[in-house]
């Protein structure tokens, strides 16, 4: 992330708005579970299984970050099988490298993400909101509701 990068704020009302606006797109089919994708997809996921009543959900443990930089993709935990009737959930799908890991491993599975940007949102099969591909999102949970000085003193 650069000084000059725009950065959004997400906050946790967005967040669970836009899960619960993704899950109403799910409702279509019956999923046999999901599995999301460690650490970003825990809560989107938890909140997707809990609008669709899923009640079988999993892990798939990769690291790409490093806070604010984007290392090599470390594959920690996997899941057995294909994924084949169930959600593969992330946050966010940026460059793409983290997916394509993801969809190689699972390849039945369903990938969706909160949300996308342009250079990998086709890999996403549904996403709820769009951010453009400069934009850092810090999420809610790595921020800290803090005093905010006003404009003028």
């Amino acid at each position: 992330m650069s000084d000059s990068q725009p950065v959004y704020y997400l906050t946790w009302d967005e967040l669970h708005r836009d899960t619960r606006n993704l899950a109403q797109n799910l409702t279509d089919k019956s999923w046999r579970g999901i599995i999301s994708i460690a650490r970003g997809g825990l809560v989107p996921g938890a909140i997707l299984a809990r609008e669709l009543n899923l009640r079988v959900v999993d892990t798939l443990c990769i690291a790409s970050y490093d806070h604010d930089q984007q290392g090599d993709i470390q594959i920690l935990k996997s899941v057995d099988g294909d994924g084949d009737g169930y959600l593969l959930v992330d946050d966010l799908v940026d460059t793409g490298g983290t997916a394509k890991i993801a969809r190689q491993l699972l390849p039945k599975a369903t990938f969706v993400t909160i949300y996308a940007k342009p250079q990998a949102r086709d890999l996403a099969e549904h996403y709820s909101r769009e951010f453009a591909q400069e934009t850092w999102i810090h999420f809610p949970w790595d921020i800290e509701h803090c005093y905010s000085e006003p404009l003028v003193r």
